[in-house]
């Protein structure tokens, strides 16, 4: 299928053909005619699929053919479409998107963010806007400045809504939902659909459309996973070896704290590799350069807090580096979405040491599968890494028991699988999991309970 069948006017497939796209991925072929129709739709997509453009796109068709038709027009301190996003850096690229796709169209955009000056925003609004994308705070902050109002809203996007409700802004959210008009279309993406996300919908959405496109997606065999195992002490030393070794030209790499981001910063410039952070306590202006000077390659590596896990959008990025592992194993799909876009290969390398262990089992748990090790020559870890089992459960006390080292409660099941490791490298025993398989798990491995004696040695 084409993007000429989704029922998209010349000027759009214009704009589309030139930014190279030539056909719509599956969120796009399926959202785009829905959107169009008018219904309200509740879609899940992770990062990488081209989530953006396919609300971007028939929200642009319907605002032109509006505007076409001789209906009312921008109306001062107005605006006829509302995307909300949970992060600056996407509030940016989404309008970037908009400019982009609308560029033969006579429709204005704008992005409404916190951390920079109001003023000129303020301004922005005055004559009134077809498309505002907004961060829940600085959008309620113009709206008790009487410098916004909704009566003349028609649609409205919850864009990376489970992001949003992880940030806590559910509160925000609710509060502008109550001063939206009642008759409106409503678009709600989330890469997730958790209870907080469907109760979202459900108080948001009237009948939706549901739409779920692989849930793994960002996970395809397009991205190469591998991690080494480390001593958090030699983690720095390791990166670096690894920029040198492997002549990284590229690479998007997460840390944790955003004292940790600038201490790494350094570590690596004593070493002789220049590095840029970004973190929340940068202003927004920096942010932005930043931002830009690594989309164009002017900066090759950048250390970034969570932050940028889904406010970054770069359609050949190389590489991602997992410095630390993020708490929650969803936010590891985000971020190795970052690379592998648009069909190209990309690379997903994490850094564990000893304290990343309960996160990797989360982590490969989420993936149904092991990730590939791989020793590093020089860097023998004195603080061994256990290789997870992805189904163990310790078995039950009573009617549950409780993990150790999770803190979750779980009913008792069989055990599938042994594992084991050799020198750094995970390796299924194929003979173990034929004996195993009718087998309790009071007979398998506990990594949980190893992990723990091994770390109070």
């Amino acid at each position: 299928m084409t993007f000429s069948k989704l029922g998209l006017s010349d000027p759009i497939l214009q704009a589309v053909g030139e930014q190279g796209y030539a056909t719509p991925t599956a969120i796009q072929e399926k959202a785009i005619p829905a959107i169009l129709e008018g219904r309200d739709l509740v879609a899940t997509a992770q990062t990488g699929t081209g989530k953006t453009a396919s609300f971007v796109l028939p929200l642009l068709e319907t605002l032109q053919v509006e505007a076409l038709s001789g209906e009312p027009k921008r109306r001062a301190k107005r605006i006829r479409a509302l995307i909300l996003v949970p992060t600056r850096e996407l509030a940016a690229q989404v309008e970037g998107n908009i400019c982009q796709y609308g560029r033969h169209l006579s429709l204005s955009s704008m992005a409404m963010v916190g951390g920079v000056d109001s003023e000129p925003q303020r301004q922005g609004l005055i004559d009134g806007v077809d498309i505002l994308v907004a961060t829940p705070g600085r959008l309620l902050d113009m709206t008790h400045q009487r410098a916004l109002y909704f009566d003349a809203l028609e649609v409205l996007v919850l864009d990376e809504a489970d992001r949003m409700l992880d940030m806590g802004f559910i509160a925000d959210i609710n509060k502008i939902i109550e001063r939206l008009p009642t008759q409106r279309q409503n678009l709600l993406f989330s890469a997730t659909m958790s209870d907080e996300v469907r109760l979202l919908a459900k108080t948001a959405v009237d009948n939706p459309v549901e739409i779920s496109i692989a849930a793994d997606s960002a996970t395809t065999p397009q991205i190469s996973q591998w991690l080494t195992t480390v001593d958090k002490d030699s983690k720095s030393s390791l990166l670096s070896y690894l920029i040198k070794e492997h002549q990284w030209t590229q690479a998007l790499i997460f840390i944790r704290t955003k004292h940790g981001a600038a201490k790494l910063v350094s570590q690596l410039a004593k070493r002789g590799i220049k590095a840029e952070a970004i973190h929340s306590g940068r202003s927004q202006a920096v942010r932005t350069q930043i931002l830009a000077d690594f989309k164009s390659g002017e900066i090759a590596l950048l250390v970034a807090t969570g932050i940028a896990a889904r406010g970054i959008d770069i359609d050949e990025l190389s590489r991602v580096v997992n410095y630390d592992l993020p708490d929650d194993a969803d936010d590891y799909i985000h971020r190795i979405g970052r690379t592998g876009r648009a069909g190209a290969c990309g690379e997903a390398v994490s850094l564990v040491s000893r304290d990343d262990f309960k996160r990797l089992c989360a982590i490969e748990r989420r993936l149904g599968h092991i990730i590939e090790r791989k020793e590093i020559e020089g860097f023998t870890t004195v603080k061994e890494v256990p290789v997870s089992v992805l189904n163990y459960v310790k078995k039950s006390v009573g009617k549950s028991t409780r993990h150790q080292g999770d803190g979750k409660q779980t009913k008792g099941r069989a055990q599938e699988g042994k594992q084991q490791v050799s020198k750094g490298k995970h390796k299924l025993n194929t003979n173990s999991q034929k004996k195993a398989s009718g087998s309790s798990s009071t007979n398998m491995p506990d990594p949980w309970s190893q992990w723990r004696k091994n770390d109070k040695k």
